[in-house]
């Protein structure tokens, strides 16, 4: 059995949480779907699957599913939105541990019925993240701090989330940055996959989105040089918390 892994673009990988996830014992399939089904990389992930589509088609050998960050937005036309939106859907129905990270998090709110949309002031940089009652008090959430800096770089946001939704934490300008659907589909507005290198990467190629934001590329590296230390602490115990806790217990030990 396999973690299914969509990333959506070369820079947006895995990152912490695929290190932690595979430290844990877990195989991971990371379907790249910037890539053509061709690509060696896609074909190496697809071994033990059904090797026609990215998208599986069932969820034979599936032991969870993690949905990435990406440039791409919900409603946009991309081959693998509307198969991969309805995938999180049938994963979430199963009870399957689903986790979204920022595109992967608006993903599943929009699957599960929720609203997607432009933010008025997009994130960029280290905001502060506040975990209300519900997510003071969620297991997965164990360990880390009501308030504390983390990782954003998005100029959409889950808008309305689907009935029956609990949101576990916001920003200043972002209400929805963490939730809980079920009792494993979890969904994360910010980045706590990124490393320090990974930041930078994706930082020299931020131009048109750091003129949006009216912040200097200067300005965030200093708070990346303020921050990084805490937030890799934090992001690192949140990572070990999936790992940890998500995933049921005896269908690890029979992967």
């Amino acid at each position: 059995m396999a973690i299914i892994v969509f990333q959506h673009a070369a820079d947006v990988g895995p990152g912490r949480l695929g290190v932690t996830l595979r430290d844990h014992g877990f195989k991971l399939s990371i379907r790249r779907l910037d890539l053509p089904l061709e690509h060696p990389l896609n074909q190496h992930a697809l071994e033990g699957f059904e090797k026609s589509s990215l998208i599986p088609r069932d969820f034979d050998n599936v032991h969870g599913v993690v949905s990435l960050g990406g440039p791409q937005n919900v409603g946009e036309d991309h081959a693998w939105m509307k198969p991969q939106l309805e995938f999180l859907k049938a994963a979430h129905e199963r009870q399957l541990p689903l986790i979204g990270l920022c595109l992967g998090s608006q993903m599943i709110a929009a699957a599960l019925g929720g609203q997607v949309g432009p933010m008025e002031r997009p994130e960029l940089g280290f905001h502060n993240l506040v975990l209300n009652p519900a997510g003071q008090t969620d297991t997965i959430l164990s360990g880390v701090p009501w308030s504390s800096p983390m990782y954003q770089t998005h100029g959409y946001e889950v808008k309305q989330v689907p009935a029956g939704v609990t949101v576990l934490g916001s920003t200043r300008d972002c209400k929805v940055q963490a939730y809980r659907a079920g009792i494993r589909t979890y969904g994360f507005q910010f980045h706590p996959e990124f490393d320090r290198a990974m930041i930078e990467a994706i930082l020299a190629r931020e131009g048109d989105f750091l003129a949006r934001t009216g912040q200097s590329e200067s300005a965030i590296r200093a708070q990346l040089d303020k921050h990084y230390a805490r937030f890799s602490v934090v992001a690192d115990r949140l990572c070990v918390n999936l790992a940890t806790y998500l995933f049921p217990l005896q269908r690890k030990l029979t992967a």
